[in-house]
């Protein structure tokens, strides 16, 4: 649309008051001319690609990856604007993350797994101990602590450690007061020290947390 196609459109009640002398009302055909040459520019760096694919600012603020110069050339080369550019990127992260943090919970559960049938002397053995210890989990501890501890190896002796014990002081419902919070407890072994250091002494503060919570 041209400018004169632009100001025949307009008339007096459309035309803002920026646009109009003060005190005659007549338009301010320079000051019009200018905020269309303005807004020309605008769209035009919007609909058009950038001079070359170094110019992109593409935000990556997820962290999952940054922009690659390659995919900029090759989205340069097919004239992708900055916001089609974008689009790009944000389709790659919407797709990608998710399936990332699914591979890598598959991959983390698949390690535990193994390292509890390493550590029981087999696959059979493991499938006996799992079946005791889920046995015991659900006669003697909530579900949500029972799901944190067999959700990690280090979790998962601990429950053995428990069941071992032979102790009748982790029936549900006989929460000490003056034993650590389950939420306490639940952001301990978040802590590296108990799930990659495996620190003996954090690990056993972990395991007699879960005993006072549910002791007597």
């Amino acid at each position: 649309m041209s400018i004169n196609l632009l100001i025949e459109d307009l008339d007096e009640t459309t035309i803002p008051e920026k646009f109009k002398e003060p005190q005659s009302g007549d338009l301010r055909v320079q000051a019009l001319i200018n905020s269309y040459s303005e807004m020309e520019k605008k769209l035009s760096g919007i609909q058009s690609a950038p001079k070359s694919p170094e110019e992109y600012c593409v935000d990556c603020s997820h962290g999952m990856f940054e922009p690659d110069i390659d995919i900029n050339r090759r989205l340069h080369a097919k004239d992708f604007t900055q916001i089609q550019a974008q689009e790009v990127y944000d389709l790659a992260a919407d797709k990608m993350i998710p399936m990332v943090a699914q591979m890598a919970n598959d991959f983390k559960a698949d390690n535990e797994v193994e390292k509890l049938v390493n550590h029981f002397g087999g696959q059979e053995q493991w499938a006996e101990v799992s079946r005791q210890l889920l046995a015991f989990g659900q006669k003697n501890l909530p579900e949500d602590v029972l799901d944190s501890l067999s959700s990690s190896f280090e979790g998962v002796l601990a429950l053995e450690r428990m069941m071992k014990s032979d102790e009748p002081n982790l029936k549900k419902g006989t929460s000490n007061p003056s034993a650590i919070g389950e939420k306490e407890l639940q952001s301990m072994m978040r802590d590296p020290r108990y799930w990659r250091d495996k620190d003996p002494v954090f690990v056993e503060k972990v395991t007699e947390g879960f005993k006072g919570m549910y002791g007597k």
